[in-house]
């Protein structure tokens, strides 16, 4: 019996729009499950410490913007 293959054709685009929101959602609840079991710990005067604490400070002060998914992408 012959062995026959099938191509399957798909734009690049559309691949893309397809797997985001899978991959958006898997990487939230990787990270909501780290956090509910782990302790994240950051040296004081470390460069991410440091940019934390900016934000929480910018933060409370109200000058956070947070940017659309369409903002950020260009879309």
């Amino acid at each position: 019996m012959p062995h026959s293959s099938q191509q399957i054709v798909f734009n690049v685009d559309d691949l893309l729009t397809t797997l985001e929101p899978l991959i958006r959602r898997i990487i939230r609840e990787e990270l909501a499950d780290f956090a509910l079991e782990n302790i994240v710990y950051l040296e004081p005067n470390t460069p991410l410490y440091n940019d934390m604490q900016d934000i929480k400070n910018r933060s409370t002060q109200g000058k956070v913007k947070l940017y659309s998914h369409e903002e950020v992408w260009d879309n």
